[in-house]
């Protein structure tokens, strides 16, 4: 996907409306994780230092169009000021009186934040009244919400898919989006290797359809591996099973053997009697689940299976969690493959989500190549479907 960047523009002295996300967590005012203000920091100062005016635009939680300062993003132009070492300007509107009179007065190497976009219901019908209200503001448009990406909001993608800014391009953030995530699916270097988890085979089944297009290895574990185990004919107990994905999950292993793709599957498991930290709990070999045993991560033998094939890798994605992860006794598998990711020389790229919260969490962040910053966007993206926001920028 070539899409323009900040880079490719003369930004100086040009009006540029950057839609960041700023949907951080506010608790009595305090903002409990800077991880997205940070995030965006590079392209806001990369914008600063070019002599841009710039007008930061977000979303903060889910307001429902009405005007509620309990989700304003007072304090964020507050700590985003903080982490700037330089005054931001706060606009109490969104395309009111206040924000008109702060963007027009606003200076070469100034920042203004507008007030949270979804206090108008048009900015998630994608109005285009809202979106030439917004648009006028600008004279280059800058999307670099990646986590926002796939939804087509007048923020996110109306303004450049009508055509009313100059020029629409993307930040720094989805810059590297494109380049490191787009680069492994469009270009990977070999082998490349997809592990996938989560509880859903029905949440990824997209996801596994285009990965089976394009990867040497496939790795599933997580809930969702038990329908497979199932489909095969494993006795999985009281365990997480899609029944109606059954046949499914045959075709997918099907398609798999078709395209040649190593297809690994756990080989044990770790069971409980109780969805519970304090249940009885056990190893067993796969198909030796007992009735009234559920599984809640991968085994050790799967953990070291899993490990072999990433060693082996040039390139490998990750996206969702082996096991109940947020339990003690059933994080062991989503560590395990943590660990030997970060014991890779391969490109290591974690697809949002759960997996990026436990990588970070481990403390493992700096040891990957890439954590991406969406959850649900990062998911169709690996689906291969069309992101709104990313397909509205201009092309080289």
């Amino acid at each position: 996907m070539n899409k323009k960047t900040i880079k490719d523009v003369s930004v100086k002295g040009k009006k540029c409306l950057v839609r960041v996300d700023f949907n951080v967590p506010i608790v009595n005012g305090e903002i409990t994780d800077v991880n997205r203000i940070e995030g965006a920091l590079p392209t806001i100062k990369y914008l600063l230092d070019n002599n841009a005016k710039v007008i930061l635009c977000s979303h903060l939680g889910r307001p429902k169009g009405k005007f509620n300062l309990e989700f304003s993003l007072k304090p964020v132009a507050e700590k985003l000021a903080e982490l700037l070492k330089k005054p931001v300007i706060f606009a109490s509107d969104v395309i009111g009186e206040d924000a008109k009179a702060k963007v027009s007065a606003l200076k070469e190497g100034e920042v203004l934040l507008l007030e949270n976009l979804r206090f108008h219901n048009e900015e998630e019908a994608n109005d285009k009244d809202f979106c030439i209200a917004l648009a006028s503001f600008c004279d280059i448009y800058v999307n670099d919400a990646f986590g926002t990406a796939h939804r087509a909001h007048a923020s996110t993608a109306g303004i450049a898919q009508y055509g009313l800014a100059k020029e629409s391009v993307a930040g720094f953030l989805i810059g590297k989006e494109l380049e490191i995530m787009g680069g492994a699916l469009e270009n990977p270097k070999r082998p490349f290797v997809a592990i996938l988890g989560g509880a859903k085979v029905s949440d990824k089944i997209g996801v596994i359809n285009n990965l089976l297009d394009k990867v040497d290895t496939l790795i599933i574990g997580g809930a969702m591996a038990y329908t497979f185990e199932s489909a095969m004919g494993y006795a999985i107990g009281g365990s997480k099973c899609e029944k109606d994905k059954i046949d499914l999950a045959k075709e997918l292993m099907a398609k798999a053997k078709d395209k040649k793709v190593n297809l690994l599957l756990p080989i044990d498991h770790i069971i409980a009697d109780a969805f519970a930290e304090t249940a009885n709990i056990k190893e067993v070999a796969v198909g030796d689940i007992p009735e009234g045993w559920q599984g809640l991560d991968i085994g050790t033998k799967t953990q070291k299976l899993f490990a072999e094939a990433v060693k082996c890798a040039k390139t490998v994605i990750w996206n969702g969690p082996m096991g109940v992860f947020e339990m003690k006794p059933f994080a062991g598998g989503t560590c395990a493959v943590a660990k030997a990711l970060t014991e890779s020389q391969a490109i290591t790229i974690i697809g949002g989500g759960d997996s990026a919260s436990a990588i970070q969490q481990l403390g493992y962040a700096d040891k990957v190549t890439h954590i991406s910053t969406g959850g649900g966007a990062s998911l169709e993206f690996l689906e291969g479907i069309v992101l709104p926001g990313v397909d509205c920028l201009d092309n080289k």
